[in-house]
């Protein structure tokens, strides 16, 4: 019995020990910071509650890292809930970097809110520096819209430092040199395939001229070393070698005015095109001013081709070498709006010596919101052709047939491609979870993404 006296007042000893903290809890005032902390969480909810509704229309862009960064915003999945859409439209600049034209459209009751920013990113810059750079204009741009909500009240704005006027100088004189090379090589037991890529581009751009050169070569080569079942050995070695050298000098005359000058010389196996060059001075007109290039544009261009070509094997005109001229008319229209984007374009050629000798091309590409969450996307070309002068004389060889080794005749040529995406559920997307990566594949689809 004593024992059990003891231990009864050794266990509630021990209640009262383990219940104390909890007792006492209530009357600290340390134990009260995590109910402050609590309730101003709490506000900020509501806050960013009332905070405006944004959707990203983009090509390429982080949307994961702009969501992290940005917060005083509510992003959302369809353009239709927002009370802002912001458009950005990309154009690569004559340093090979990036214009990037951020459009903020208000929408519901901001509607009288619009606003156009530009952030440019040069061809040294690494990813993290071009997209911390973007999001730095978002915030600039979302901050008049967040002003109008009660969020307001625990934003501020900042200098990261203090800025001195300074100048300009371009050391290099706005000149980009550039270099690739990229190399490819796959095979199997009974075949291989290896290829080779250069290019070397020299390009100068300013507001008042656009001056471009360029060489790229490339090597193809396949090997076939088969045995079949009956004894029969096949061995067969195919390649397609081209060069080529473009240059382009064009002058802004005005905002809606251009003139220029083209010059090509190449050498294709494919093409039969031992040496080719063509000369052609240029003029365009852009219905709409070229400030307003990466919204809308509406371009008539118009070229002479002066021609002199040599070539590999006879042509079926029975030709080795022949000097032509023809003339190039190409229209090309394209609008990027909230309601998505559209491209159609249309260019027509002939030769003067004979104008059964032509060619006409239409193509279009278009990605159009039609409801809530659907979207449609198309994209066709259609050719007629009618001028292929340096088509070799003679029975096509049958690897070459097969392994697309030279171009063949043809009165037309055409691709199309059309798709939807139809997204729905809830229109928020604040939320960022970069765990395990991207997605599961399915079958073939790779396993888990970031394995």
């Amino acid at each position: 019995m004593k024992r059990i006296a003891i231990l009864s007042i050794l266990a509630m000893a021990l209640l009262i020990f383990i219940s104390a903290p909890f007792t006492y809890s209530q009357e600290d005032p340390k134990k009260e910071e995590p109910k402050k902390q609590q309730a101003e969480s709490q506000d900020i909810d509501a806050l960013k509650k009332a905070a405006p509704k944004v959707f990203i229309d983009g090509n390429r862009l982080d949307i994961d890292y702009i969501r992290t960064e940005i917060t005083f915003v509510n992003y959302v999945r369809d353009r239709k809930e927002a009370d802002v859409h912001v458009l950005i439209t990309q154009q690569r600049t004559g340093g090979g970097g990036q214009e990037y034209t951020i459009a903020f459209i208000g929408l519901n009751g901001y509607q009288d809110l619009k606003n156009e920013l530009k952030f440019f990113s040069n061809r040294t810059e690494t990813l993290a520096e071009i997209r911390k750079g973007l999001v730095q204009i978002l915030k600039l741009g979302l901050a008049p819209y967040a002003a109008r909500t009660p969020i307001s009240s625990i934003l501020s704005l900042n200098m990261e430092q203090k800025v001195k006027p300074t100048a300009v100088v371009d050391r290099w004189n706005f000149w980009v040199f550039s270099f690739s090379a990229r190399g490819r090589l796959n095979g199997e037991q009974c075949r291989k395939f290896d290829s080779i890529n250069g290019n070397i581009a020299i390009n100068r751009v300013t507001p008042e001229s656009k001056f471009r050169l360029g060489f790229s070569a490339s090597l193809d080569e396949s090997k076939f070393d088969y045995l079949a079942d009956d004894g029969t050995s096949y061995k067969e070695e195919s390649s397609a070698k081209s060069q080529a050298f473009d240059g382009l000098y064009v002058k802004s005359i005005s905002d809606h005015w251009s003139t220029g000058v083209l010059l090509n010389m190449n050498y294709s196996t494919y093409s039969n095109i031992n040496f080719g060059i063509t000369f052609a001075p240029a003029v365009e007109y852009n219905v709409f001013p070229y400030s307003q290039s990466t919204r809308r544009q509406l371009r008539i261009l118009y070229r002479i081709n002066f021609n002199r070509s040599k070539y590999i094997e006879e042509t079926i005109y029975n030709k080795m070498s022949e000097s032509t001229m023809s003339e190039i008319l190409t229209a090309t229209l394209s609008f990027t709006e909230p309601w998505g984007n559209a491209e159609i374009s249309v260019e027509g050629s002939h030769y003067f010596h004979n104008f059964n000798y032509n060619k006409l091309r239409l193509s279009a590409n278009l990605s159009l919101r039609i409801l809530k969450g659907l979207a449609l996307t198309m994209d066709g070309r259609y050719s007629a052709v009618h001028d292929q002068l340096a088509l070799r004389k003679g029975q096509v060889e049958i690897d070459e047939l097969l392994l697309r080794r030279t171009e063949l005749a043809t009165e037309f040529s055409y691709s199309l491609s059309v798709g939807f995406s139809y997204s729905f559920g809830s229109v928020y997307s604040n939320v960022v979870n970069p765990r395990f990566g991207g997605g599961f594949g399915g079958p073939g689809g790779g396993g888990f993404g970031g394995f």
